[in-house]
């Protein structure tokens, strides 16, 4: 499975890092080693974890990272979360964001179970 660039969970992981990036960039300066970056890293850890388990030897190690992933993403929303208790996005722009995050979330779930499913 080394094809990560044609899965649709793959695509759309990279465009809500891409999103992530130009949010996080009206971000107050003095948060750019705090929340910024630990945004930053979990929205890229997402389609990052999907493309190293897709570029594995077997559909164990990929559903490994796949689980990976899904625990990037719920991570994303914590702090996606925390960012807006504190002021940094509106409650507008939250919910739009964890729309993403849930279709990512749902997507990645049933890639899990059919690789259950199959065998090596």
């Amino acid at each position: 499975m080394n094809n990560y660039k044609s899965l649709k969970l793959w695509q759309k992981s990279v465009d809500l890092a891409v999103e992530i990036y130009k949010v996080t960039s009206s971000f107050p300066k003095e948060e750019m080693y705090g929340l910024t970056s630990q945004i930053k890293r979990s929205a890229v850890s997402i389609p990052s974890n999907i493309a190293e388990g897709a570029g594995r030897n077997t559909k164990k190690d990929f559903n490994n990272f796949l689980g990976i992933s899904i625990g990037s993403s719920s991570e994303l929303d914590t702090q996606l979360i925390i960012a807006s208790r504190i002021g940094f996005i509106n409650e507008s722009l939250l919910q739009t964001l964890q729309k993403q995050i849930e279709e990512i979330q749902k997507m990645n779930w049933a890639l899990k179970r059919s690789l259950k499913l199959t065998n090596d």
